[in-house]
């Protein structure tokens, strides 16, 4: 049986090597200019992303260059230019998506191996065969597929590599062509500056305006409950459209998680298995990579599926859960584990390794969030994970102290033998990082 490759996103240098100690077998990361990533991050600087590149490379595993946005003319200008220094660094390929990018790298770069982006809707097989035709090694499917789908594709295109993604954000537009971003505040999305304008709260107001040009009180009426119904096609499904203080999340999709399904994908020959988030956190990061390389794991060793995992995932700070149009709907094998696992405890990264005394037993933390003695806490590290309720906790000073404050402070714990890339979270029954969790299925 074929082992998929576990592709994880990487912000930052921190993040990607996160991502190979805590089992990714390929990072991609991108140029901000020329990624749907735009905001400034350390690979725009040519220094990072050698060493990212070199990492990859010391541990055995890819990287890939993201430059998937579609550009407009004055990009299209400075394009080669700009990616020369990148090219030479030697990244094991290119994610892209406009056909006139390609075409361009093609004729420069012609061994330079290029991978089709999800932001080019790639949804059938004759798709597939022509961009096999104009030399594309592998295409990363569309999100809006199903795992029939996925498989009919695997069947009639076997000598194309597969992608698919696993886990991560959910766009409520089509794979991520969405207009509100550019429309609300000039921001383009496929331009790599989406705001994320399906994700704020909106509040229903009366459309009536005061002389004075201010929007009349909110009505009574807008603190009830509405169900929407379809009439024409839908007649008695309904939808419930609500509004609470935090406001009303109608356009934001759940995340997506796969990892269920991740034993059906190994089984149909899916090449590679694909987590979004180069905005998310090392933690994310590690932790992700973790679960999944454990699911990967478990289905190429023929054991059945570590239903615990789901729960483990639901301890990272997320939207609520989906998985999106891989499947409509769950067997009866599936439902009681998939309903239940949120109402787990669940965790808030707390601490990162700096160092550990072996002298004293004691592990000197870089305290991400709050945490005190009593906690009940998980010691990940990229072998194992185990959780212990915290006994003893220093200041950097060596006095005894009960409370680790928050981001800013380092504390000495006693959480057992420690090495480097250990990472420390905390079990919170409300963790205030994890929001609009009321979000509507549309995903």
């Amino acid at each position: 049986m074929k082992r998929p490759q576990l592709l994880s996103p990487a912000g930052s240098l921190r993040a990607l090597n996160y991502a190979l100690a805590y089992g990714a077998d390929a990072v991609y990361a991108g140029l901000p200019r020329y990624s749907l990533r735009a905001r400034n991050n350390e690979f725009r600087n040519t220094d990072f992303l050698g060493k990212g590149i070199e990492a990859c490379r010391a541990a055995g595993k890819h990287f890939y260059l993201t430059v998937n946005l579609m550009p407009h003319n004055r990009k299209v200008d400075t394009f080669i230019k700009d990616l020369s220094g990148a090219v030479a660094l030697g990244p094991d390929a290119l994610i892209m998506a406009d056909p006139g990018l390609i075409m361009m790298v093609r004729e420069a770069w012609p061994d330079m191996p290029v991978h089709l982006s999800v932001q080019a809707n790639t949804v059938n097989y004759a798709s597939i065969r022509f961009w096999n035709s104009i030399g594309v090694s592998r295409v990363i499917l569309s999100r809006e597929l199903s795992l029939d789908e996925i498989e009919d594709i695997r069947q009639r295109c076997p000598d194309t590599e597969l992608e698919v993604f696993v886990h991560g954000a959910l766009c409520m537009a089509y794979s991520g062509r969405c207009l509100l971003s550019g429309y609300f505040n000039h921001r383009d999305s496929n331009q790599g500056t989406c705001t994320n304008a399906c994700r704020w709260s909106y509040r229903m107001t009366e459309s009536t305006l005061t002389p004075e040009g201010e929007h009349v009180p909110r009505h009574a009426a807008a603190d009830r409950v509405y169900l929407l119904e379809e009439e024409e096609n839908r007649s008695g499904e309904w939808m419930e459209l609500s509004e609470d203080e935090h406001g009303t999340y109608l356009m934001n999709s759940r995340d997506l998680r796969a990892i269920e399904h991740v034993q059906r994908l190994v089984d149909i020959g899916v090449d590679c298995l694909k987590i979004e988030g180069r905005t998310k956190s090392h933690y994310y990061v590690a932790r992700t990579a973790q679960l999944y390389t454990r699911a990967i794991n478990d289905a190429i060793s023929g054991r059945p599926f570590d239903a615990g995992l789901i729960g483990r995932l639901d301890g990272l700070a997320n939207r609520g859960y989906t998985d999106g149009f891989l499947q409509r709907h769950h067997s009866e094998e599936y439902q009681n584990y998939l309903s239940g696992a949120s109402g787990n405890a669940r965790q808030q990264f707390v601490g990162e390794w700096l160092a550990y005394d072996a002298a004293t037993g004691l592990t000197t933390l870089d305290v991400k969030n709050r945490f005190t003695v009593g906690d009940t806490l998980e010691i990940v590290t990229p072998d194992s994970t185990r959780d212990l309720t915290l006994t003893r906790m220093e200041n950097i000073e060596g006095q005894a102290c009960d409370i680790a404050p928050g981001s800013g402070h380092t504390v000495r714990v006693d959480i057992g033998e420690t090495g480097p890339m250990t990472l420390v979270a905390r079990y919170t029954a409300d963790d205030h990082e994890v929001q609009n969790t009321s979000a509507n299925t549309a995903a």
